[in-house]
């Protein structure tokens, strides 16, 4: 939360995320909507069950469907983000620009991607036990789930 205010408040204008290195994770014939996306780990603490990372979207283009075990607290800093959260009897599409942020207790199932121009938002996660999100299925079954240890060390979702 604190690398969030600071980022907030100290953001330079023009701020530029193309010096950043980049892990790039296109999608697969698995999942039958566009996933293209790229993620810079910043830094964190396995100990802490806490990490800072960038989310760059292609656009139009989705991360993998997930749902959140841990605290998430995100800043838009370029594009539109878009989020679509499924519960049961109602589907919610926000749309999320430049200078916004939100704090999330976990536990909703979404989509997110990127605008018409894509999107990089800041994302700063905790979780008790390190894992921050379930990836899931088109048959709403987890096909992994990415842990602090995952980001931080390099293992991404494919």
């Amino acid at each position: 939360m604190a690398l969030l205010q600071a980022v907030q408040s100290s953001v330079p204008s023009g701020f530029k995320t193309d010096a950043i290195t980049w892990h790039r994770l296109p999608g697969s014939p698995d999942f039958d909507y566009p996933i293209d996306y790229w993620i810079a780990v910043l830094g964190g603490s396995v100990a802490e069950g806490r990490v800072d990372f960038l989310v760059k979207w292609e656009a139009d283009a989705y991360c993998h469907l997930h749902r959140h075990i841990g605290t998430a607290t995100t800043l838009v800093l370029e594009g539109e983000h878009h989020i679509v959260e499924t519960q049961a009897t109602e589907t919610v599409h926000k749309v999320r620009r430049p200078g916004h942020v939100a704090h999330s207790a976990g536990g909703e199932l979404h989509m997110e991607y990127g605008g018409p121009q894509g999107a990089v938002v800041l994302f700063s996660m905790q979780s008790r036990d390190g894992r921050l999100f379930d990836v899931i299925d088109k048959h709403d079954k987890v096909v992994t789930t990415t842990t602090v240890e995952d980001l931080l060390t390099g293992r991404f979702v494919s």
